[in-house]
Formats: structure tokens, C-alpha cells, sequence
């Protein structure tokens, strides 16, 4: 039977607790935030409909369903939207953690205090995380959001 020295031992477990701390600590940091669970995202919006009259004009915003909490959705430009989960990236299992339209200013969770542009980015508040974003497509007047 093959013996290992002490020293050996006592390193080898020093490179191994190193490790783990080091493993640990990357996700403990101050920016470390719980992910937004995942949701099935399978959305159609027609933008000819009075309900998303916003969305004819660059920065307008609308709410749809979808998502975890609901959809927020944002017009760039003649031909580009985007969409975005209304859950606050910062604190995503609290119940209150819902962003809201702020028009023609920003996106905003009252619950902590976060703000976001309307390309999803955070702009001030606790979080450091973008809002989760979702795909679209359109086609005419018809504006799908998939994941």
C-alpha cells in the first residue's frame, strides 16, 4: 500500500478548498442576480389594432400577455420592435417585480426601484441585468414574439 506524505495531503486539500471558494465566489459577487425563469413565448400582435395604437410611433410602448408577467413591447423604428419580459431581472421572484411604461421616458419597476431604456438596458436602480428580451418578427401589420 502506497502511502501519500502530509504535506501532500494538506496541499492538495489547500488547492482544492482554493478551488471551491473561487468557484463559489464568481457567482456570489455584488452582481450576481437570480435568473427569470424561463416561459414559452408565442405572441401575435396585430398593429392595426386600436389597443397597440402606440406602437406607431418610435418609443411607443405596449403591454401584451406572455412572458412570466406579461409583455412589454417597444417600437425603434418603421420596422424594428422589441420585446421584452415585464419581470425585473434584480429581483425576478418577488411578486411585486413587474416593470412598467413610464411614455416617451423609460421602463420601470417600482418595486426596487429600477430603471431601464427602451432597448432593455439598465439605466439606474439595483439591477445590472437587462430585461429579458424576446425575438420578433414582422410581417405587414402582423408582429410575432417568439423565444
Amino acid at each position: 500500500m502506497r502511502t501519500i506524505p502530509v504535506f501532500s495531503r494538506f496541499l492538495g486539500l489547500c488547492v482544492l478548498a482554493t478551488t471551491a471558494l473561487g468557484i463559489a465566489a464568481c457567482g456570489s459577487g455584488s452582481n450576481a442576480q437570480p435568473q427569470i425563469p424561463l416561459a414559452i413565448v408565442n405572441e401575435v400582435l396585430f398593429l392595426t389594432d386600436q389597443q397597440n395604437s402606440a406602437l406607431r410611433f418610435d418609443n411607443g410602448a405596449v403591454y401584451t400577455k406572455g412572458g412570466l408577467r406579461g409583455l412589454i413591447v417597444v417600437r425603434q423604428n418603421v420596422g424594428t420592435y422589441l420585446a421584452f419580459d415585464r419581470t425585473c431581472p434584480y429581483q425576478p421572484q418577488d411578486t411585486c417585480a413587474r416593470v412598467r411604461i413610464e411614455p416617451l421616458f423609460r421602463l420601470f419597476d417600482p418595486c426596487c426601484q429600477s430603471q431601464f431604456s427602451f432597448t432593455g438596458q439598465p439605466q439606474g436602480g439595483p439591477a445590472t441585468l437587462p430585461m429579458r428580451r424576446y425575438s420578433t418578427a414582422l410581417s405587414g401589420n402582423v408582429l410575432t414574439i417568439t423565444n
